[in-house]
């Protein structure tokens, strides 16, 4: 999901990366997401969604975007 091109706009507009958007789309509908990195620069991003919102129209855009399909990372 990372290069698509409905989540790269959104991240332009609001200045974040796409991983910033998935993780504040899911926490504004109410997801609890556990980010992991040992990557420095990523975890500070991870960190980094609370000072900004989707818009309604951000949030159907992106729920559009759902194949419904279950992910887990370990």
């Amino acid at each position: 999901m990372l290069p698509n091109p409905v989540l790269v706009k959104i991240a332009k507009q609001h200045d974040k990366s796409v991983a910033q958007i998935i993780l504040r789309w899911n926490q504004q509908r109410g997801v609890i997401a556990i980010p992991d990195s040992s990557n420095e620069k990523h975890i500070k991003e991870n960190i980094s969604v609370f000072d900004f919102v989707l818009s309604d129209d951000e949030m159907k855009m992106i729920s559009s975007l759902d194949r419904h399909e279950k992910h887990d990372w370990y």
